[in-house]
C-alpha cells in the first residue's frame, strides 16, 4: 500500500469516528442517550420526558442510529429505541465527566443546575447496608425507568410524587435516593425534601447509570 493510500484509508477510519463525535454535539441527543441509559423507551416517550417534539425526537434518534449509538425496533405502530451496548452508557459517562474535569465552564453549570451538594454514599457502602437492612433505598426516577431495571430492594417513589408519599418512607434508618445517574438532579432534590421533613437522607454518589457500569446487581431488567 503506497504512502497515499495509507493516509487515505487513515482519513477515512478518523473520518468514521469523527461521525460518533458529531452525534454526540447536541444537548438533545445526549439528553436522549441519558434516558436511554435508564431503559429502552419508545419515541413517544423519550419526546414527553425531554420535552420535545415526536418528529425532531425521531430524527435525533435516527442520527444516533446511523453513528451506531443506539438501535430501534418497530412494534406495530411504535418505534422502541435502546443503546447499542453498555460501552455507549461508558461513553457518555466518561463524555460527562471530562467535560466537567476539564471546562470550568461545565463545572459551574452542573453546580448551578444541581445545587448545593447533599451527603453522599458510595456504591459499594450502599450496596453492603442495603444487605445489612440498615438503609431504606430509593428510586426517585419516573416509574417506567425504575420498571426496566433498578437497584434491588429500591422503593420506587418519582420525585413529584414524594411529597404526598412521605408517610411510605420508613423513618427508622437512613434513606437513600439515586436517580438516573451522576448530573441528575433528582436525587439532589429528594434528600433536600426529606431533610425539610426531618428525614435522615443521603444521596447516592452518581446513579443508576455509574452502578450498572459497575457490574454492580440490578432488579427488574428486561
Amino acid at each position: 500500500m503506497s504512502s497515499e493510500t495509507k493516509h487515505e484509508a487513515k482519513t477515512s477510519l478518523l473520518s468514521e469516528f469523527a461521525r460518533v463525535g458529531q452525534a454526540l454535539a447536541s444537548p438533545l441527543r445526549l439528553e436522549l442517550l441519558d434516558l436511554l441509559a435508564q431503559g429502552e423507551r419508545s419515541v413517544e416517550q423519550l419526546a414527553e420526558t425531554a420535552a420535545a417534539r415526536v418528529g425532531n425526537t425521531s430524527a435525533q434518534l435516527q442520527r444516533l442510529r446511523d453513528a451506531g449509538l443506539v438501535a430501534g425496533r418497530r412494534d406495530g405502530t411504535r418505534v422502541y429505541y435502546r443503546l447499542a451496548g453498555d460501552d455507549v452508557a461508558a461513553l457518555l459517562a466518561a463524555l460527562r465527566a471530562t467535560g466537567v474535569a476539564h471546562r470550568a465552564e461545565a463545572d459551574r453549570a452542573a453546580a448551578a443546575y444541581l445545587g448545593e451538594d447533599v451527603e453522599q454514599v458510595g456504591r459499594e457502602e450502599l450496596l453492603a447496608r442495603a444487605r445489612a437492612g440498615e438503609v431504606t433505598v430509593l428510586d426517585v426516577r419516573p416509574a417506567v425507568e425504575y420498571e426496566a431495571g433498578h437497584i434491588p430492594g429500591a422503593i420506587s417513589v418519582p420525585l413529584d410524587q414524594l411529597p404526598a408519599r412521605l408517610d411510605e418512607i420508613p423513618d427508622s434508618v437512613l434513606v437513600v435516593a439515586y436517580c438516573r445517574g451522576a448530573y441528575c438532579v433528582f436525587a439532589h432534590d429528594a434528600v433536600r425534601l426529606l431533610h425539610r421533613n426531618r428525614r435522615r437522607a443521603r444521596r447516592l454518589e452518581d446513579g443508576f447509570l455509574e452502578w450498572k457500569l459497575a457490574g454492580l446487581p440490578v432488579a427488574g431488567a428486561g
